[in-house]
């Protein structure tokens, strides 16, 4: 069997962090599996005799089941399962459909669980192999303005730190990666997402609402791509990869807002992203 890792990700279409991290892998000697619903949209890996692209619709559990089995037959195993397929839900709260709050529960959360049954069973066999989640500094304290985004991920570290205390009798590593600001095309997918109703509570904030759509894409507080990546792949291919990391743009200013009184904080980031 061959030593190098085998290693599956979700979401990633070319200009996200999924296609950044499939390169990463990459460099590091392994051999990935890059998946995104829209195979088109993976076009152009620097490296792609390392890489192979399927398609994957995180929200079919047949679908998710087929890529895994597709990925077994080939290679015997998968070592390392990223999942990283997510959706912004840009938007004051009271302002999204349910049924738009819903999909984004399904894409960043539910979408994991769904996944990560999948491979599990074949990490257990085993008793090897390593999941490796991607959250969101917002999951720890919301913005305005995003505050499905956050719920979703809150959700998903807490699966996350779930599946690290019960996978540890499987021999399963599982590693939280909660992204600060990361230049990606996060924004340029949540633009078409915003839907500001004629009758939203919220006129007089329209203009915030637009400008929090951009605010982790400032080159020069955003950590770049590449380099998010090749971090996280460094730390995430190790025999023990940590529980937990964060790193981005502002990760340093959320690790301090944690030892402050929540409503401090809850009234900061609401002035932040309220004032005209």
């Amino acid at each position: 069997m061959s030593t190098q890792k085998i290693v599956l990700v979700t979401g990633c279409s070319k200009g996200g962090i999924g296609f950044s991290l499939c390169e990463a892998y990459a460099a590091q000697g392994c051999v990935v599996y890059a998946t995104a619903r829209r195979p088109e949209a993976m076009e152009g890996f620097r490296d792609p005799s390392k890489i192979r692209a399927l398609k994957l619709d995180v929200l079919s559990d047949e679908n998710v089941h087929d890529v895994v089995k597709t990925i077994i037959d080939r290679e015997g195993r998968i070592d390392i399962l990223v999942n990283n397929a997510g959706s912004a839900a840009p938007g004051a709260m009271l302002d999204l459909t349910i049924d738009e709050a819903r999909r984004a529960f399904e894409i960043n959360t539910f979408s994991v669980l769904t996944v990560s049954k999948a491979v599990a069973p074949y990490m257990a066999q085993r008793k090897s192999g390593t999941i490796v989640n991607i959250g969101s500094i917002a999951a720890e304290f919301p913005t305005p303005w995003a505050g499905i985004y956050s719920a979703t991920k809150a959700a998903m570290h807490m699966i996350t730190d779930t599946l690290w205390m019960e996978c540890q009798p499987l021999g399963i590593n599982v590693t939280l990666v909660a992204p600060g600001a990361v230049i990606s095309n996060i924004s340029v997918n949540a633009h078409p997402l915003l839907k500001i109703p004629e009758n939203t509570l919220y006129r007089d904030y329209i203009p915030q609402i637009m400008r929090r759509l951009n605010v982790s894409q400032n080159a020069a507080s955003s950590m770049n791509t590449d380099e998010f990546a090749r971090r996280v792949a460094k730390e995430t291919v190790r025999k023990n990869p940590p529980r937990y990391l964060t790193l981005g743009g502002a990760s340093t200013l959320f690790k301090i807002f944690v030892w402050l009184p929540r409503v401090w904080v809850l009234k900061l980031l609401w002035w932040r992203f309220s004032k005209p």
